[in-house]
């Protein structure tokens, strides 16, 4: 292809961090980050830049789940698994670089809090079965369980003063309802706290530093807003118009330190903002950042530095993460930890175009167009992906993804459709997806096909989908159901079968997919149906199937079985489609040497078939 003269190697090599935190004092801050081309746990100074590595390979090479400081910050704690198994223990990282573990468990452990006593560790673990919450005493090393429920528990956070835990579950026979609930430290009294109605998803922001407030968000009204809960007087205060047409949907984040204001997300246009309230006041503001997607830290502290500075990541389409420090105050901000691109030229990556287009039931459906320059290009009629995203209860954001960049530099135009089921939209359009993977989800992604095959730049006869996780089963089931429509496709840790999936999956998954397709007997035929492999028949056009091999969301297992299955047809491996599995890979990874194997075999395969 032609394109702009950029390598593989120096594009997925390009070092990119995660997950910052700020320790307890705010004087440093928590990271992982991969300039030595592994995902390694690193701590920088935020007075001066300067920034060491405390680990050397202990941490998982994709970045997947938050970190926290000690009370004292003189430590961190971190996850590891092995290649992706994602079957967490929990490790205490100090900072001269001495590796302990602190949580080892028969399933995942997810280190959840870290009392001010620092001796008190709050985890989930599915040990026992669903995840449920348990707390490890460090110096009398004992461990306790504190909630027994027979569905997912998410969250769990100390109060300031660590007599209570607040953390999230459902109980109801609803299951698209999630509430939050307080109890005592040690599991007593549990309660569920009054905010929205049955089927609305209830979510946790932090605690008040008097510990009788906690920060909220709730989408009873339909579209997701936040507030303040007091728990003495069983009352919850809104923030922002009460009307939902006068409004955004926005994600409780973060409680400041002495409780005057709160931090939210807010989604619109495919961008995520960060928004200021002031608590007093009820009234809120967009900080002062260009439109693009913001990365805060989690709501059990590590975001602000002091009571008008806070701590967050943000990128653009065309622009790489940096790590901002903002004054609340001022709206000044400065840059802690600047992106890096070596021999890369910054003006090669190209922005985004939000566009809306009509699915075939006249839905509105909303997306980022990215398209080569013309001077670089050298074709009028340009080759192009459809990149469909996983979740499916995510969305394409307005922030930077080295793998549209690399598709763009290779000289492919790359549409990024939101279809039905992606969240910034409200309950509804999220919601619409349950009950139908399969259906009228992928009529959105097909139609954003015929959309981009009608752009005046593009060739229609050379447009292919490309997706990874729901993205892959997206692509299964775009070339099984609309066997013409795409030149190929690129189906990387997608689903295939959705029973075999279901009965290799933990409990959580199980859980996870009940809620999305119901009962997998009850209905059976509906699984059958919507399970690709059910359809192989109908293909037409060739696949390249990437999965790697210790995936524990989705298996390996969902690729040999297509794979059989087109062999079994008379498909011919390597001619008539191609099949990789990407050794010491889960579900996904962050190492630059994946990333870059990943890259050779897109490009070289896309160039065979388009």
């Amino acid at each position: 292809m032609d394109g702009p003269d950029l390598s593989l190697e120096a594009l997925g090599s390009l070092p990119e961090f995660y997950h910052p935190i700020v320790s307890p004092v705010g004087d440093r801050v928590a990271l992982y980050y991969d300039e030595s081309g592994r995902n390694e746990l690193y701590v920088l100074d935020a007075d001066t830049g300067e920034y060491e590595r405390l680990t050397d390979g202990e941490v998982p090479r994709d970045a997947n789940w938050l970190k926290r400081w000690s009370d004292g910050g003189d430590r961190v704690y971190v996850h590891r698994d092995h290649d992706g198994d994602e079957q967490y223990d929990v490790l205490s990282v100090a900072l001269d670089g001495t590796v302990e573990t602190v949580v080892r468990v028969d399933g995942q452990a997810v280190l959840r809090d870290v009392a001010d006593d620092g001796r008190t560790l709050l985890y989930t673990s599915d040990q026992a079965g669903q995840p449920n919450l348990y707390r490890y005493d460090r110096e009398a090393d004992e461990t306790t369980r504190l909630t027994e429920y027979g569905r997912p528990v998410s969250g769990g956070a100390f109060s300031p003063s660590g007599d209570r835990i607040a953390y999230r579950v459902n109980e109801s026979a609803e299951l698209n309802n999630l509430d939050l609930y307080v109890m005592a430290a040690d599991g007593a009294d549990a309660r569920r706290l009054p905010v929205g109605s049955e089927g609305s998803e209830v979510g946790f922001g932090g605690w008040f530093p008097d510990g009788q407030r906690v920060l909220v968000s709730d989408d009873d009204d339909g579209l997701r807003r936040v507030g303040t809960y007091d728990l003495g007087e069983e009352s919850v205060r809104w923030f922002g118009p009460d009307d939902p047409d006068r409004r955004h949907e926005e994600s409780a984040v973060a409680v400041g330190p002495d409780g005057d204001v709160v931090l939210a997300a807010r989604d619109r246009r495919a961008a995520r903002m960060p928004v200021a309230y002031d608590v007093r006041t009820g009234e809120g503001r967009e900080l002062d950042v260009p439109e693009g997607f913001l990365s805060l830290s989690s709501s059990v502290g590590g975001t602000f530095v002091d009571g008008s500075t806070v701590v967050f990541a943000h990128s653009s389409a065309d622009r790489r993460k940096r790590l901002l420090e903002y004054d609340l105050d001022s709206d000044a901000s400065g840059v802690l930890l600047n992106a890096t691109y070596g021999d890369v030229d910054p003006a090669t990556f190209v922005d985004a175009e939000y566009v809306t287009y009509e699915s075939e039931d006249g839905l509105t459906v909303g997306g980022l167009l990215y398209v080569p320059r013309e001077e670089e290009s050298g074709e009028e009629d340009l080759p192009a992906v459809v990149s469909v995203h996983g979740g499916p209860h995510s969305r394409a954001y307005r922030r930077f993804d080295v793998y549209v960049q690399f598709l763009v530099s290779r000289g492919y135009a790359v549409f990024r459709p939101n279809y039905r089921g992606s969240t910034g939209r409200g309950r509804e359009f999220e919601r619409a997806i349950h009950h139908d993977w399969g259906g009228m989800e992928q009529a959105d992604v097909a139609a954003a096909g015929r959309w981009l095959a009608g752009h005046d730049r593009i060739d229609a006869d050379r447009i292919a989908v490309f997706g990874r996780s729901f993205g892959g089963y997206s692509v299964y089931c775009q070339l099984t159901q609309y066997p013409r429509l795409w030149a190929t496709g690129v189906a990387w840790m997608g689903i295939t079968d959705l029973h075999r999936l279901y009965d290799a999956v933990p409990s959580y998954v199980q859980h996870y997919l009940r809620r999305q397709m119901g009962d997998p007997e009850e209905n059976r035929d509906r699984w059958r149906e919507r399970s690709p492999v059910e359809h192989v028949e109908e293909m037409e056009r060739p696949v390249l199937i990437l999965h790697g091999v210790n995936d524990p969301r989705c298996p390996v297992e969902q690729a040999r079985v297509f794979r059989d299955k087109l062999e079994a047809r008379g498909w011919e491996l390597g001619t008539d489609f191609e099949y990789r599995e990407l050794d010491g890979q889960g579900h996904g990874s962050t190492d630059a040497d994946q990333t870059v194997q990943v890259f050779e075999l897109l490009d070289a395969y896309l160039d065979r078939r388009l």
